[in-house]
């Protein structure tokens, strides 16, 4: 059996999340007696001064006897995270676009409405 037909006998089932400079992978691959497992890969990607890029990948293999205890933290952690933070995504791509519409108000000799100036010798 040559490698090409090993990897295709191992990857079943396969999705992609492209989500900005990440990209994850979602693989159902199968174990040498037959048995699935789930990869699930994150690819990142970084781009050099030169314009040249490299990725990064990062890998976990889940197996069956795991998924249960894997969803019930998973579901937890993300549940979590949305009770503690809410939905909305902040993010440093975000907090630079809320400081060049800040910097971009306050050289039109507008207020941002984000922060009130306060001289400590009016108080």
């Amino acid at each position: 059996m040559s490698e090409k037909d090993i990897m295709d006998q191992e990857e079943i089932y396969s999705k992609v999340l492209r989500a900005g400079r990440r990209t994850y992978f979602f693989d159902v691959r199968s174990t040498k007696a037959g048995d699935y497992y789930l990869t699930i890969t994150e690819s990142k990607k970084f781009t050099h001064d030169d314009g040249s890029f490299h990725y990064k990948k990062h890998k976990i293999y889940l197996y069956k006897e795991d998924f249960e205890a894997f969803r019930e933290i998973m579901e937890e952690m993300m549940d979590y995270i949305i009770d503690e933070k809410g939905s909305e995504v902040i993010s440093e791509r975000h907090q630079k676009n809320f400081k060049k519409e800040d910097d971009e108000a306050e050289q039109n000799g507008e207020s941002s409405g984000n922060f009130t100036d306060v001289d400590f010798d009016d108080i």
